[in-house]
């Protein structure tokens, strides 16, 4: 099952990929996590990008797309994957279509969740995490037992300096307006499927699951 997990930032990608994970025991792969594994390794490419994060500058797309390839092609992703944060351009995306093709891989599906502006607002800028073991809240839809204080370890629990809602907004504009072409992009190639987002967790998890099984056919 090879995955992409589109959505906005507070869609619930995280607890959607986790019960993905639990269900066909593949790796969620997030590009982020994929920078640091490559740099702390110190593989020429990993040194690469390295080098452009320390001056706080954009990884270019062709030491990006050699991260993502080597990733793919390690043995915990024959099984599949599920891939979380790349690509985020149409040239991104036929630069993955290429590597599949050389890894031999046919993508599954591309699973995009859509959600409410405002709803994706009031959960993001409500979020609580433990500065402890990264557990998240939730003031309002997921609040700790006991104020500030994390239910699984006791840690201390924060707000990230970027959840409030003029960043998220944001955040949301940009995603909106970068994202627009990849999906239709997607949408061409007849493999994207919009799931909304703004159900119950588990309603959300069916329709994912329905999706698949149309895409496996």
């Amino acid at each position: 099952m090879y995955i992409l997990l589109m959505g906005p930032p507070g869609a619930g990608k995280g607890t959607q990929a986790e019960k993905l994970i639990r269900d066909y025991g593949i790796p969620q792969i997030a590009t982020g996590d994929m920078f640091r594994a490559a740099v702390k390794s110190g593989t020429a490419l990993g040194k690469e990008a390295k080098s452009y994060m320390d001056k706080g500058a954009l990884v270019p797309d062709s030491v990006t797309v050699g991260i993502v390839k080597e990733r793919l092609a390690q043995d915990d992703c024959k099984k599949g994957w599920i891939l979380d944060g790349f690509p985020r351009t149409t040239a991104q995306a036929s630069a993955l279509d290429a590597i599949l093709h050389e890894l031999g891989i046919q993508l599954t599906a591309v699973i995009g969740i859509k959600a409410n502006r405002d709803d994706i607002i009031k959960r993001v800028s409500g979020r609580l995490v433990c500065k402890k073991c990264g557990a998240s809240f939730h003031k309002e839809f997921r609040p700790p037992k006991t104020p500030g204080i994390c239910d699984n370890c006791g840690g201390e629990l924060y707000q990230r300096a970027d959840d409030n809602e003029k960043t998220i907004s944001q955040r949301l504009d940009v995603y909106e307006t970068s994202t627009k072409p990849l999906i239709d992009y997607y949408k061409v190639s007849g493999r994207y499927y919009e799931i909304d987002g703004d159900q119950s967790m588990d309603k959300v998890y069916a329709d994912i699951q329905d999706a698949l099984k149309k895409a496996s056919k």
